[in-house]
């Protein structure tokens, strides 16, 4: 059924982001897994815009480095960034990709853990594993970005691209 949350566009449905916090939030809450294509740059090269990614409820203990889903306390905006340091208030979070972390966000405002990313029908490990804690030292001190850009411009010829 396609009500006031959400908009029949041909092939895709769209949801305001209101709407789809909302309905995230009652999905995880059930304890289910909650799956859906990611959109934005924030946190390339490790998820890009079109991956899907799925989302578990919220394990008791957030660690440094998981990747979360949460509301942005000032608007209430639907973020999916990196834990990259643990503080007085709940949790400093930035994405991969973002010059600036978001303000410090209340653990009650985290939804739920990236639990697996997917890219073209293909498992994404890569910054999700135990290197996750230096992804996000990196990360929080800016200099994920610079790093990733160099060793992709070395890499670049010897990776084979498939479509």
């Amino acid at each position: 059924m396609i009500g006031k949350y959400v908009k029949a566009d041909q092939a895709q449905l769209a949801m305001p982001n209101a709407g789809f916090t909302e309905l995230m939030a009652a999905v995880l809450h059930k304890g289910a897994p909650f799956r859906f294509q990611a959109a934005g740059f924030s946190m390339t090269p490790f998820i890009r815009s079109g991956d899907v990614i799925t989302i578990a409820p919220a394990p008791a203990r957030i660690r440094i480095g998981d990747v979360v889903a949460f509301e942005l306390p000032s608007s209430g905006k639907l973020v999916i960034h990196r834990i990259v340091r643990v503080s007085s208030d709940g949790y400093i979070i930035k994405g991969d990709n973002s010059p600036e972390s978001d303000a410090d966000v209340p653990g009650s405002r985290i939804l739920g853990r990236v639990a697996r990313v997917e890219r073209r029908g293909k498992r994404v490990r890569l910054g999700s594993g135990i290197e996750r804690v230096a992804v996000a030292f990196l990360s929080r001190r800016g200099w994920l970005t610079p790093i990733v850009r160099t060793a992709w411009r070395f890499a670049r010829p010897f990776v084979k691209r498939t479509s």
